[in-house]
């Protein structure tokens, strides 16, 4: 089975070297495994370190080096599954870490019957420090960040979305490839139509990759802050992609706006009730989170992280709703996904002549 291992980057000069290491280290047959590295015009040496592993590499089936110039990654994820050529598809970030049996593992399960895969993918942090654990804490935190099954581990199961997945060519002939009108949120829009095509997406506990946090408060916020806002504007194109847990913080910043008016007019209840409810919850989950760990003093702004993170979310789903009907007139449809499509089984028909 003929494997394209793709990855996306700007400005990765810093992490890319580490992940390439990890592609090289791959105990998959190097003859059957093509390597696309796709460079999203970055303004660091990330293309450069791209163009040194395609001239060092040997034995990979191909290294192909290619440029997004879409702006985002969709479309960057694109234009990589237009350059591959295996039979499957393996989507990997550019500041992840994946085991030498990553790719083997996945082969494994696609052979066994499945048509997308994929497995946990916990966090991690690069020059560990107290307060970078911290933030780790938060983030991992299922009260910090989500619910979603590829986080953490689990028993094989079939899932409404995976990182880092594993995908059969075939999958994106049928079902065309990302929505490039979409900045963050492009995984869950895409995973949607494949499961309404009728696929399963399965979660399987012997893939593991994991993925670096975001190393300051800063840009944690700005992270948060994007993904709220691109889930407000995604309810306007693919409400049925997203689910109720999505909308969880902007409902949490609803209700810190609703109880602070009732408030000022002096019913003080609904406030009262609101951040006794929400300080139990974080306290209880921070005392969960570092039940296992070495303590250290900065863990006990864990329940003031929560609250940050879970502001900076809701706010970015708030702002991204009232855009978002504006939004929605101008950008959102794209026919990239279809094209993508029509690419690949043209030139599944052309192979057939």
């Amino acid at each position: 089975m003929k494997i394209s291992l793709c990855t996306i980057a700007y400005n990765e000069e810093k992490n890319l070297p580490a992940l390439l290491a990890d592609i090289e280290h791959q105990d998959y047959p190097h003859s059957e495994l093509e390597i696309v590295l796709v460079d999203s015009m970055s303004e660091d040496h990330t293309r450069k370190i791209m163009l040194d592993f395609c001239r060092k590499a040997s034995g990979f089936a191909a290294v192909k080096v290619i440029e997004n110039r879409g702006g985002n990654q969709a479309s960057g994820w694109n234009q990589a599954i237009m350059a591959a050529a295996g039979d499957v598809i393996i989507r990997v970030d550019s500041h992840a870490s994946i085991p030498a049996d990553f790719v083997r593992k996945n082969a494994e399960v696609l052979e066994s019957g499945e048509d997308v895969a994929g497995g946990p993918r916990p966090n991690m942090v690069s020059d560990p420090t107290p307060w970078k654990e911290t933030l780790l804490l938060a983030e991992s935190s299922m009260f910090g960040s989500s619910i979603a099954s590829y986080r953490r581990e689990g028993k094989k199961s079939y899932v409404k979305s995976v990182f880092h997945g594993a995908y059969r060519r075939k999958v994106f002939e049928d079902v065309g490839g990302f929505n490039e009108a979409l900045g963050r949120t492009e995984d869950n829009e895409l995973h949607y139509r494949i499961r309404r095509k009728g696929y399963k997406i399965c979660f399987h506990p012997e893939i593991h990759s994991r993925q670096h946090v975001r190393s300051s408060l800063k840009e944690m916020v700005r992270q948060k802050y994007s993904n709220g806002y691109w889930i407000g504007l995604t309810a306007g194109v693919c409400p049925k992609c997203l689910s109720l847990y999505h909308f969880v913080p902007f409902g949490f910043v609803c209700a810190i706006i609703g109880s602070g008016i009732l408030a000022l007019r002096k019913h003080k209840l609904p406030a009262k009730l609101l951040w006794g409810a929400y300080g139990t919850a974080a306290s209880l989950m921070a005392l969960l989170s570092v039940k296992n760990v070495k303590k250290h003093v900065s863990q006990a702004a864990l329940p003031v992280l929560f609250f940050i993170l879970h502001v900076s979310y809701g706010i970015g789903t708030l702002l991204g709703l009232v855009r978002m009907p504006f939004w929605r007139k101008t950008h959102g449809h794209s026919a990239s996904a279809e094209e993508v499509k029509a690419l690949l089984n043209a030139r599944r028909e052309g192979s057939k002549i």
